[in-house]
């Protein structure tokens, strides 16, 4: 094996080579929890555990891949590749595709991304409601959602209009033969509690769970955990969970923290190994986040040191107003930039909500320093790129209403607003999909000869490509390229575009996600359901990818910044009302805004400035602020308190100018 148990820390090493029964390893930020899940599955299989009995399970694409290509080093490659390791959704997706006939599905089942929800919620909206009658389709969606993440199906009695949208929106989503994300886990969990011999085949094919940050579980996921975990003789559990309670920042989506700090509750008799030391701050960074994160009163007690002694302090620095706020953030990053030669990728700015950037935004550009917003519009959110895949996906099922309804007259083609709604109610009165509909004598004897042709067309044309696609060897991303210039889609998209520039980009992103299809085939048999899977998936591959890629400093929210590392951090706008923010006081969650500090403060590797206002603009006016309560509770020896206007007026010490030297001509030598 490549690795070796002798480069671990001892308790890391504990929990690498403790394989047998439920094993509880709390975590904390910068310990090196990924290496210790990558060599604990490697050690499983040098000691005769079959690598495809393997599970492990992440949040993201990103932590899964890293997670495969850090075995691949470990173990031989081809072994690597038969452990599974995948997001939730992806093992759910890999069960149901199996087994979902047993739950009255299909097994090439849609997945509906948030755009597809929408859109079939505004829907079922109009036509449901009253007149006086008003539902806002985005509460809606996370009402449905907050439902099916704590186990309720659709209610029998639709007794309001939100009752009557969410009956409606499941039993479309039914016809239609598709899934939301948040059924891809009720539906395994339904399928897995009610069909035993599912269960023993998935328990039998999994003897040793993974999971990770486990401090992120929902009561479904919590389920599906226990479903595979559990053995039908009784026998101990071979199940880990690695997480840290202090990082659990995503109540708000659902997240339970109490998943972890009752673990002990749902697999009893765990082995319990805290990882504590950290890799990635100095001891003055690790005391300050320590000193805030005691104050939590429910919690398991760790805490993070490190080998790394010196380093600044923790600056708190008092600012006027927002304005100066952001003026200082950008100057002194301008000048540690200058000064130490440390590339600009080297320092983040974070802060608890979306609005405070845009100042930091304009500060940076006037100083012409380089940087990347984390956020902003998903590639797979562009109207161009939904429109190819809503093609792709009626090539796969043609009974989809959504993509149907994206894709039936564009370009166009004859088939206007008012067939299609006629079609829409003889759909619902008949029971059937649009498309069904649409084919139905009894429908399309009513219609215009030229509506009836349009129609005729464009059934011959799905016929065809989607025969052509279901041929065993047949190449998708030929196939969907030859209908998109058979419709002329090019020549329509560009059409659609104000300036030339912005068609050619347009036209560059379908030719990128045609790109894909085609390497997807050439790396998998799953065609072009498969890549469809994918793509549903992957939705968050983008925010993945921006993280990593790009260049500048970067500015990110607190809850988007989780995972990730910098050298040195900016946390602003520390004040009562942003971090605690004022919701979380009604709603009893400052406990959670906490441990979102505590996230915040242990992403700094080197240095952590920290900067609060007496005075923000809020709604067009001056409001006066004070610092939040959380300043209080840091430890004192490890915190410098700052006042801008004495900051400003300072002059530079002997020993920092030679510590500046110092930093310069180190990065020269480097050259």
């Amino acid at each position: 094996m490549a690795f070796r148990l002798f480069d671990l820390n001892d308790p890391q090493r504990t929990a690498v080579t403790t394989t047998e029964g439920p094993l509880l390893i709390l975590a904390g930020a910068g310990t090196g929890k990924t290496r210790v899940i990558t060599a604990r599955a490697a050690y499983l299989i040098h000691n005769g555990t079959p690598p495809e009995a393997i599970l492990a399970v992440t949040f993201t694409n990103k932590a899964a891949k890293e997670m495969r290509e850090r075995l691949a080093t470990m173990i031989e490659p081809l072994r690597a590749k038969k452990v599974t390791m995948s997001t939730f959704h992806a093992l759910c997706v890999r069960i149901l595709r199996s087994d979902a006939e047993r739950l009255g599905y299909k097994n090439n089942f849609a997945i509906y991304d948030e755009g597809d929800q929408m859109g079939l919620i505004k829907k079922l909206i109009t036509r449901l409601s009253a007149r006086d009658e008003k539902l806002d389709p985005n509460l809606a969606k996370n009402l449905i959602s907050k439902a099916k993440n704590d186990g309720h199906s659709a209610p029998a009695e639709e007794k309001n209009l939100i009752s009557a949208v969410f009956a409606g929106y499941q039993r479309e989503l039914k016809t239609l033969n598709a899934m939301d994300f948040d059924d891809l886990l009720l539906q395994t969990v339904k399928l897995l509690s009610e069909h035993p011999e599912a269960l023993e085949k998935w328990r039998k094919r999994f003897t040793h769970l993974m999971i990770d940050e486990f401090q992120d579980t929902n009561r479904l996921q919590l389920e599906l955990i226990a479903f595979l975990a559990r053995r039908h003789d009784g026998s101990r559990p071979n199940i880990c969970v690695v997480g840290d309670d202090d990082q659990s920042i995503y109540g708000w989506r659902g997240a339970e923290v109490s998943n972890i700090l009752e673990f002990e509750h749902h697999f009893p008799n765990p082995v319990v190994v805290k990882l504590e030391q950290n890799y990635r701050s100095t001891t003055a960074i690790l005391n300050t986040a320590n000193s805030i994160i005691k104050h939590n009163p429910r919690r398991r007690p760790k805490s993070l040191w490190s080998d790394k002694e010196g380093g600044e302090k923790v600056r708190i620095v008092q600012m006027p107003d927002d304005r100066q706020e952001a003026q200082w953030v950008a100057e002194d990053i301008h000048q540690r930039h200058v000064v130490s030669c440390e590339p600009w990728e080297s320092f983040a700015v974070l802060f608890r909500m979306n609005a405070q950037s845009r100042l930091i935004e304009e500060n940076l550009r006037r100083m012409q320093v380089p940087y990347r917003l984390i956020g902003g519009r998903s590639f797979f959110d562009r109207r161009e790129i939904r429109d190819v895949l809503a093609y792709a996906s009626t090539l796969v099922n043609p009974h989809d209403d959504v993509c149907l309804l994206r894709i039936i007259n564009s370009p166009a083609r004859g088939i206007g607003e008012k067939v299609v709604e006629r079609a829409l109610e003889h759909s619902i009165h008949q029971k059937t999909s649009l498309f069904t509909a649409l084919s139905d004598p009894s429908f399309t004897d009513q219609l215009t000869d030229r509506s009836r042709r349009a129609i005729g067309d464009f059934f011959s044309l799905i016929d065809r490509y989607e025969t052509s696609v279901s041929q065993p060897f047949s190449n998708p991303a030929t196939e969907l390229t030859a209908l998109l210039n058979e419709i002329d889609f090019f020549p329509d998209l560009h059409r659609g575009c104000k300036t030339p520039e912005e068609g050619l980009s347009r036209e560059t992103n379908v030719r990128d996600i045609l790109a894909d299809l085609d390497r997807f085939r050439q790396r998998s048999s799953e065609g072009l359901r498969g890549f469809l899977d994918e793509m549903a998936l992957d939705r968050d591959r983008e925010q993945d990818e921006e993280k990593e890629q790009g260049s500048g400093v970067t500015l990110i929210t607190l809850h988007a910044a989780k995972g990730l590392e910098f050298p040195h951090v900016y946390l602003v706008g520390l004040e009562e009302g942003i971090i605690p923010h004022e919701r979380s006081r009604m709603e009893g969650n400052v406990d959670e805004e906490r441990r979102l500090l505590y996230v915040g403060i242990t992403r700094a590797m080197k240095t952590l400035n920290i900067t609060w206002c007496r005075g923000r603009m809020k709604w067009g006016s001056a409001a006066p602020c004070n610092p939040s309560t959380f300043i209080k509770d840091f430890a004192p020896e490890n915190i410098e308190h700052v006042d801008l206007f004495k900051l400003q007026n300072t002059p530079v010490t002997e020993q920092a100018a030679k510590a500046s030297f110092a930093d310069m001509f180190s990065a020269i030598e480097k050259l």
